[in-house]
């Protein structure tokens, strides 16, 4: 059989452009990764006047932390602190109420069931920033507002891990398996807690991470529920440390607090606690992810 070579040339050249946009794209996200890597390495100097992709010095980056950590007397732990203890309260909060209200629309038959689920996936798909000014007034009325409670609570409400725990309940945990443990006496929540939480544990952690990345990352919200610097999370903190730096405000001039190199330093800071997340719940995440994607 003779095979045509203009169909030979055509598959190399297809092959070639895909090679060439995969690094194209690659250099796009890359580069600014390697250049915040290198970026807090260098003193203010080196970086505006030398080669971007140039390495620093451990003496630099050790100068930079130093001058970090003591802006505004620790303020960076502070709150990173708070980000911690907000993330983390907000998530168990959302898989203690998530990860059951998912099991029940999907398995449990009740008045109401499908309004409920067209509710979730409505608010599901609005725009986090449209809940922020009547929350507000909510919670200012109940007298939470700059206390923790007014971060946690909302961040706590995540339609997408109900809706994610539904779909797997759905799909993937056998009715038969659920009905064979209430005939054998179990009750309702006996059966959740002892039968289908355990087959959830995929679902469970991936919720737990989508919830983790979306609360640490959230910066409007506690930006209008805390007007005290005290109580801010991280992502609300770096943009006081932006404002104090003449690169972005060049009213602040000769009196700045912080250096572009220690900015940088602070935003690697930021970012770290999800990426090592995102690191050790990788093997989780993967099976969350594949979970339904066949009937078990």
């Amino acid at each position: 059989m003779r095979t045509d070579p203009t169909a030979g040339v055509a598959r190399v050249v297809g092959r070639g452009l895909v090679t060439v946009l995969l690094l194209a794209f690659a250099l796009f996200f890359v580069l600014p990764m390697v250049w915040l890597l290198l970026a807090s390495t260098k003193s203010p100097a080196d970086l505006i006047h030398g080669n971007p992709l140039s390495p620093g010095s451990i003496g630099s980056l050790v100068t930079n932390w130093q001058h970090l950590m003591s802006f505004q007397d620790g303020a960076v732990l502070t709150w990173m602190t708070n980000s911690v203890v907000y993330s983390a309260l907000s998530v168990a909060l959302t898989l203690l109420v998530g990860i059951p209200a998912g099991y029940a629309m999907a398995l449990m038959r009740f008045k109401g069931r499908r309004l409920l689920l067209i509710v979730t996936l409505v608010v599901m798909l609005m725009p986090a920033t449209a809940l922020v000014l009547p929350i507000f007034l909510e919670l200012s009325y109940l007298g939470l507002v700059n206390k923790a409670a007014s971060v946690v609570l909302p961040m706590s409400f995540f339609p997408f891990g109900v809706y994610l725990t539904y779909i797997y309940f759905s799909t993937s945990v056998p009715g038969e398996l659920l009905d064979a443990a209430r005939l054998d006496g179990c009750s309702e929540s006996a059966t959740f807690v002892r039968v289908a939480l355990p087959l959830a544990k995929p679902v469970v952690a991936l919720v737990a991470f989508f919830s983790f990345v979306n609360n640490w990352n959230n910066f409007f919200l506690p930006y209008v529920m805390l007007p005290n610097s005290g109580n801010y999370p991280m992502q609300v903190g770096l943009t006081q440390m932006l404002a104090a730096t003449p690169t972005f405000n060049p009213v602040v001039g000769a009196n700045a607090e912080v250096q572009p190199p220690e900015l940088v330093l602070a935003t690697l800071v930021s970012i770290a606690p999800v990426l090592l997340v995102f690191l050790f719940s990788q093997r989780f995440l993967v099976a969350g992810l594949t979970a339904g994607a066949t009937k078990g």
